[in-house]
């Protein structure tokens, strides 16, 4: 009923990719549940002091990645995404890049890193390896995308990638960065989506070489495209810059790898956050610069009401609450636990958040569950108490 020409190859694809990816889930499920017992048990608190032989852990590791690696996306399991967001209504794709991309990172937190922490250790070279080719990848393919949804498609493709090497840094401030970056590209790339459908369904055009002029019909469409895009750029300043600030700092003092693959994943990342500013001011550029839509008959373009306008002021307070959070309280560069607080309930919107920590006065995110640093060789396991893993409150 809604989308483009190819609608319904991108929902069968949507489809396929995904019912694939959850008999993988399925399997990995039915398997640690009926584990030592008849009956299936899918007790948190027991699978997580559950061992497993290392044959059997790294099996049921790699069935878990095979689905959150359809979800995340993690190359080459990503061919689903760019078609889906090229042909969907832009609500669907605010709902896939805002919820279902970080449902794949949530998994690989909840269930690999917490319930199979030596598949983990012995998985995470290849995760920081594969993430940094997705950077890059994702970065230049974007750059040859003439529909400026795919084109935004495929830098959520590329973002992930920092998602990816800092889940498998294995150090605090790794995994810190990974979850700031879950939050803000849930926010700056569901809110590329919403502007790119409200831009298309104005003009009716997706294809750049269409468009230029659009700036001066639509001056607010301008300029929140341009703020967002800063932010998803990593401009300083805004929730993208410091998520892969911190992304950075955990690769670089992991106890894990040795200098040299450091510095060369490194400089794979600086690489893919300069192609980044390309990629986004070409679009910026062609879309709204120059006069290619004055010679179209009959054109009438109406820019954001008040509405609209209100909505993207509301998410963009957040992508720079966490910067002033982030300088102001250490939540994400300080990996120490903190021992006397209680509870502390998460809330979806990072303002909530902010004062529920005023409250507390306590300057550190992660209060309960969060992993020790991790040291070679692996016996190790994660921490976890009675009350609810802080992480946990950010999704269910």
């Amino acid at each position: 009923m809604w989308g483009g020409k190819r609608r319904l190859y991108s929902a069968t694809k949507f489809i396929l990719y995904t019912a694939g990816g959850s008999i993988f889930f399925l399997i990995g499920v039915l398997g640690m549940g009926l584990y030592g017992s008849n009956e299936p048990r899918l007790d948190l608190e027991r699978l997580i002091n559950q061992s497993y032989p290392a044959t059997l852990e790294i099996l049921f590791y790699f069935g878990f990645l095979i689905a959150y690696a359809v979800k995340l996306p993690i190359i080459p399991l990503h061919t689903w995404l760019p078609d889906t967001h090229g042909e969907a209504h832009y609500s669907t794709c605010m709902l896939l890049a805002g919820i279902l991309l970080k449902m794949g990172a949530y998994g690989l937190i909840r269930i690999n890193m917490e319930l199979l922490p030596h598949a983990h250790y012995l998985f995470s070279p290849w995760l920081v390896i594969i993430g940094a080719m997705q950077i890059i990848y994702a970065a230049s393919t974007s750059l040859g995308q003439r529909n400026f949804k795919k084109r935004i498609a495929y830098s959520s493709v590329s973002h992930m990638g920092f998602i990816i090497i800092g889940i498998g840094s294995i150090t605090n401030i790794g995994l810190n960065g990974a979850i700031l970056q879950i939050l803000s590209h849930g926010f700056i790339g569901a809110t590329l989506f919403f502007l790119a459908g409200t831009a298309c369904d104005r003009m009716r055009l997706v294809y750049l070489e269409e468009l230029g002029g659009v700036s001066i019909p639509m001056p607010k469409i301008f300029t929140m495209f341009s703020s967002f895009s800063m932010a998803s750029l990593a401009l300083p300043g805004m929730s993208g810059f410091v998520a892969e600030l911190v992304v950075f700092f955990g690769l670089i003092t992991s106890p894990k790898f040795l200098l040299m693959p450091k510095m060369l994943i490194t400089f794979v990342m600086a690489i893919g956050m300069i192609l980044t500013p390309i990629y986004l001011l070409s679009m910026l550029r062609q879309m709204f610069y120059g006069y290619k839509l004055f010679h179209v008959p009959n054109a009438n373009f109406e820019d954001s009401g008040p509405r609209e306008l209100f909505l993207l002021i509301c998410i963009f307070l957040p992508v720079i609450g966490i910067v002033i959070m982030s300088m102001g309280f250490g939540l994400f560069l300080v990996p120490t636990a903190t021992k006397n607080l209680r509870r502390i309930w998460a809330f979806p919107s990072v303002l909530l958040l902010s004062i529920a920590m005023l409250r507390n006065r306590h300057n550190s995110l992660f209060t309960y569950g969060y992993p020790m640093l991790w040291k070679d060789p692996p016996p190790f396991q994660l921490l976890y108490t009675q009350q609810l893993w802080l992480l946990r409150g950010f999704f269910l």
